[in-house]
C-alpha cells in the first residue's frame, strides 16, 4: 500500500530567455546557470558547417529553456564572464584558440562545476594544453573520406543516446583519435570499423563519450562535420541530450564502464537465460527494452548465481509505478521466495522512505537529498548500479551513491544468490534494458568462516 508522501524529482525547465555575449553580467556572487556559450573560433581548418551548428545549438537551447550566446571572440574567456554560463560549447574549433589567461578561465569554469560540450573538431584544438587534452578526452589524428558508417550505441540510458537504435547508421566524417579514451571516459557510442573504410583504431573506436573532469561535466561527440548533420533529427536530439546533461538538466552515469558482460539486451536469445516466476510477464519493445505486464511476478536470471559483483541496468517508470530489482535469493519459481530470502532495491515514487526508489525495501531508505538530485523524472531513463561485496550492498543512481546497506540476516545472505526484476501488478508499468554485470574478486575478509 502506498502512502501519500510524494518525493521530489529533478525537473528541467527554466524560462526562455534571449541575450548575447555583450549582455550585462549578473552581480558578484550570482550565477544564472541558464546560459550556454558556443565558441567556434578556428586557427586551423574552417568547417563550412559551423553556422549551421551554431544555429542548431541555439534552437536546441531554446527548447530546453536556455539562453545560448555564440562568439568567436576569445576575449570572453574571463573568470567573471564564464561564471554566467552553465556550459561552454566548443563547436568545431581548431588550433590554438585561447591564450594562457583564457585557458585558466576555462579551467576555473570546469573546476567550479561548469559543463563543457565538444563537437567534432573540438578534438582538433589546443594540442599543447594538457588540461584540455584530458577535458576533451582524445585528440584528432586523421580521418578517411566522408561516408556512411554504423554507430554502435553502448549506453542506452544517457539522454544523448537513449532515443537511438542499437545500430545507428549515418553519414559523417569519422575521426580517428591519437589515443583510445575508453579507460578514462564513459563511452556512449563507438564506430563499427567493419561498416566503413579507413578506420584505424583496431576495432575499438569510441566516437561519443561523457565524463566528469575535476568537478565539471564533459560531453564530446565526433559527429557534426557535415551541414546535413544539423538537419538530422536524431543527431539534433543527440546534441540536445549532451547539452541537457552538461547543464545538469538531466542525470546519467558517466563513470568509465569496463569489464561488464550483457545479461539482457532485449533479444530472444538473451531472454532464454531468464525464467518468469509467478503471474504476469515482460513485453519486449522495439528499443531493446522489456516492460512489466501484470503480476506480481519476477523475471530472474536462472543460468547462474552470483557472489561479489557490480550489476548495472537501466529503468524507466511512466509515473508513480512500482517495481524493483531483487538480489541474493535462491532459485525458485515462487516470486515470494525472493521476497522472503533476498533483498529488493525498490522503484516506487511514493511510499514511506524505506519503500521508495533507491531503498533496500523494508530495511534501509536511500539518502533522500542525494537520490532526489540524481533522479530523472517519469518518462526518462535512469541507471542503477548495485554493488555486492560480501554482505555489503551499495547502490548508485545515475552515478551518485544513494544507499549503503549491510545484511546481518543469515537467511538473506548476499554472498551467493540470483538476481531478478519484478513485475509488480497490472497498474504498474516499468521498463528495463541493458542489464549487465561485472563479477568482482572476493576479498579474504569476505570469505565465510568455518561453520557459516
Amino acid at each position: 500500500m502506498r502512502s501519500t508522501v510524494r518525493l521530489a524529482t529533478v525537473v528541467a525547465g527554466t524560462s526562455l530567455l534571449s541575450g548575447c555575449v555583450s549582455g550585462p553580467a549578473p552581480p558578484p556572487g550570482e550565477s544564472s546557470g541558464e546560459r550556454v556559450l558556443v565558441f567556434s573560433k578556428t586557427a586551423g581548418f574552417r568547417h563550412g558547417s559551423v553556422p549551421a551548428g551554431v544555429a542548431t545549438v541555439k534552437e536546441l537551447g531554446a527548447t530546453a529553456g536556455l539562453t545560448v550566446d555564440a562568439t568567436e571572440d576569445a576575449a570572453v574567456f574571463t573568470h567573471d564572464n564564464l561564471r554566467r554560463y552553465a556550459t561552454v560549447v566548443f563547436l568545431s574549433t581548431t588550433g590554438d584558440v585561447l591564450d594562457d589567461a583564457q585557458q585558466r578561465a576555462l579551467e576555473r569554469h570546469v573546476r567550479r562545476g561548469g559543463g563543457f560540450l565538444g563537437i567534432h573538431a573540438a578534438a582538433d584544438t589546443e594540442y599543447d594544453w594538457p588540461f584540455y587534452g584530458g577535458l576533451v578526452g582524445a585528440y584528432f589524428r586523421s580521418h578517411p573520406a566522408i561516408q556512411s558508417a554504423t554507430v554502435d550505441i553502448e549506453d542506452h540510458a544517457h539522454p544523448s543516446t537513449s532515443h537511438l537504435p542499437a545500430a545507428w547508421n549515418r553519414t559523417d566524417e569519422w575521426y580517428d583519435y591519437r589515443s583510445n579514451p575508453r579507460a578514462k571516459v564513459h563511452v556512449l557510442a563507438a564506430l563499427d570499423e567493419s561498416s566503413y573504410s579507413g578506420g584505424t583504431m583496431n576495432g575499438d573506436h569510441p566516437i561519443a563519450w561523457c565524463h566528469t573532469r575535476q568537478g565539471g561535466r564533459v560531453f564530446y561527440t565526433g559527429g557534426g562535420h557535415t551541414e546535413e548533420s544539423y538537419a538530422d533529427p536524431a543527431f539534433r536530439r543527440h546534441l540536445l541530450g549532451g547539452l541537457r546533461w552538461t547543464t545538469g538538466a538531466a542525470q546519467a552515469d558517466c563513470r568509465p564502464e569496463n569489464g561488464y558482460r550483457s545479461l539482457l539486451d532485449g533479444t530472444k536469445s538473451s531472454l532464454s537465460d531468464w525464467r518468469q516466476a509467478g503471474p504476469g510477464s515482460f513485453t519486449p519493445g522495439a528499443d531493446g527494452s522489456i516492460t512489466t505486464t501484470g503480476g506480481m511476478g519476477l523475471l530472474w536470471y536462472a543460468r547462474q548465481d552470483f557472489g561479489a559483483y557490480s550489476l548495472k541496468l537501466d529503468w524507466k517508470a511512466d509515473g508513480d509505478d512500482n517495481s524493483g530489482v531483487f538480489v541474493g535469493f535462491p532459485p525458485s519459481d515462487d516470486p515470494w521466495s525472493a521476497v522472503a530470502n533476498g533483498y529488493e532495491i525498490q522503484i516506487d515514487a511514493t511510499d514511506v522512505p524505506e519503500r521508495t526508489t533507491g531503498s533496500v525495501y523494508g530495511f534501509r531508505s536511500a539518502d533522500p537529498a542525494r537520490r532526489d538530485r540524481a533522479l530523472n523524472p517519469p518518462g526518462e531513463w535512469n541507471t542503477y548500479e548495485i554493488r555486492v561485496e560480501g554482505e555489503r550492498l551499495r547502490l548508485w543512481l545515475n552515478g551518485v551513491q544513494i544507499n549503503d546497506f549491510t545484511s546481518t540476516d543469515p537467511a538473506r545472505s548476499l554472498r551467493n544468490g540470483h538476481i531478478g526484476i519484478q513485475n509488480h501488478g497490472s497498474g504498474d508499468q516499468v521498463s528495463f534494458r541493458n542489464v549487465r554485470i561485472k563479477e568482482l574478486p572476493v576479498r579474504i575478509d569476505e570469505l565465510p568462516v568455518q561453520g557459516d
